[in-house]
């Protein structure tokens, strides 16, 4: 069995509005995470999930990663980032491809590959895509239950959910990771994340929307038959919450939060009149007093808004009618008090409050149990699927690679086999002993001079004959 030591160390970076939170986790043996340390720092440079300061942020993720890090004992070097804010949107669409023969079987590169055309699509100028999540799959005309590969066809179609974003919030989210000595390793939608550490399978398969609810948006997934349906995002969430108390009930900023995370409730009616808020006055000057169902009153307004624009989207999707497992809530805004109530009243669906504790392991702290933490334990979930593909994929090439060397090495020794030349066996070889040769006699000293003597005999001779005819 596997140990904790041999599973990779991952990292999730929440970038928040109200806070900035660094959780190192590691997959243990029974595939919860075990948390080994964690960092939080109030995010004063992030506006509605967008970083509006530079500097601020980067200060604010040193701060955080520094305390992960203590905690931990492990040095971070790189993170799995979450991106939200009013800038993200979403679109369907839907793609053919040719495979190459009827017989040919659909596999994951021919998968990937209509994703990678769904990157080539045109967009609005400034626009990016984040994610390209496949919905349903068609081959040959007819439905394919969640997988295609493996199935024989000619011809692949997809839907597909595309989920884009400005490439300056990316790119500023970015900037601040690496200049505070990171690397920024996987970008991944929030409300991805969220629904990895607070839904069950079960839930997504019958059907369930997902609300989170942070300190600058409310982002929201709508989940069926485990696939991804609807997302979009709200700008409204818990610091405009806030911002209504201070007005309201004229207090400084940290009082009205304190006030909301204390005392807050979605229901007016739940609390008595008589029941009194005693605050602090401003240097010196006399406390106030603050009705409890006046601040109940307050956050109401503003939350039925929230909770009117959730179910707004439910409808738009189409999928009002269709969700068995109702409503999930997470994130900071989760934790008012009756807001499981005023959800279930005015969407007419159940309700419960979302906590990252299914994929913890036993021996979590309590206080990492909090809705608050949903985003950057969902990062740790996504990035350790990601790790786990990319190592698949890797064995796969080494598998196929080895594969193809010995069909290589085969197919050469095959055509040496084949070709090399027979060859016949020699027949016996006798020795037999034999005399030397004779050795050549030398020729006498002077012979040639006798030779020459016969040649001028012989021309005398025949000019002597000459000169008779003369």
């Amino acid at each position: 069995m596997q140990t904790v030591k041999e599973n990779p160390i991952v990292v999730g970076l929440d970038i928040g509005t109200t806070k900035i939170a660094a959780i190192v986790g590691q997959q243990d043996q029974y595939g919860k995470i075990k948390v080994l340390g964690i960092g939080r720092a109030d995010s004063q440079g992030v506006a509605r999930g967008e970083v509006v300061n530079i500097e601020m942020t980067v200060n604010a993720i040193k701060d955080a990663v520094a305390q992960a890090e203590q905690q931990s004992g492990v040095e971070i070097r790189s993170v799995y980032v979450g991106i939200a804010g009013e800038h993200i949107s979403s679109k369907q669409n839907r793609d053919i491809y040719t495979l190459a023969d009827q017989d040919t079987e659909v596999s994951d590169t021919d998968i990937k590959a209509m994703i990678q055309n769904m990157h080539r699509l045109a967009l609005e100028p400034g626009e990016r895509i984040i994610h390209v999540l496949p919905q349903e799959f068609f081959i040959d005309g007819n439905p394919v239950a969640k997988t295609p590969i493996g199935m024989c066809g000619s011809r692949l179609e997809a839907n597909f959910h595309i989920i884009t974003g400005k490439v300056a919030a990316a790119q500023n989210i970015k900037k601040c990771v690496e200049r505070s000595g990171l690397q920024m390793i996987g970008l991944i939608l929030e409300p991805l994340a969220s629904s990895a550490s607070v839904l069950s399978e079960e839930e997504m398969e019958a059907g369930v929307c997902l609300v989170d609810i942070g300190g600058g948006t409310t982002d929201i997934a709508i989940f069926q038959d485990n696939i991804i349906r609807h997302t979009a995002v709200i700008p409204f969430a818990g610091n405009i919450i806030t911002e209504d108390i201070k007005t309201g009930c004229m207090v400084l900023k940290k009082q009205a939060e304190k006030l909301k995370v204390r005392f807050g409730s979605a229901l007016p009616q739940e609390n008595q009149e008589n029941e009194i808020i005693s605050i602090p006055g401003i240097n010196g000057r006399e406390r106030k007093e603050i009705s409890m169902q006046m601040l109940a009153k307050i956050i109401n307004a503003r939350m039925e808004e929230i909770v009117q624009q959730v179910y707004f989207e439910i409808r738009s999707s189409g999928y009002a009618n269709k969700l068995i497992g109702g409503v999930v809530i997470t994130g900071g805004g989760s934790q008012l008090k009756h807001l499981k109530q005023l959800v279930e009243y005015h969407t007419g669906l159940s309700a419960r409050i979302g906590l990252p504790t299914e994929y913890l392991a036993k021996d979590t702290k309590e206080d990492l149990k909090n809705p608050m933490y949903s985003t950057a334990i969902g990062l740790i979930i996504e990035g350790i699927k990601e790790l786990e593909d990319q190592q698949r994929s890797n064995n796969k090439r080494k598998a196929e690679a080895a594969a193809k060397e010995k069909e290589v090495i085969a197919a050469v020794v095959e055509e040496v086999v084949v070709e090399a030349p027979i060859v016949e066996e020699a027949p016996p070889v006798h020795f037999e002993m034999q005399k030397d040769p004779e050795p050549m006699k030398k020729p006498k000293k002077d012979s040639w001079v006798k030779g020459l003597l016969t040649n001028v005999k012989d021309w005398f001779e025949d000019e002597s004959v000459n000169n008779d005819f003369q």
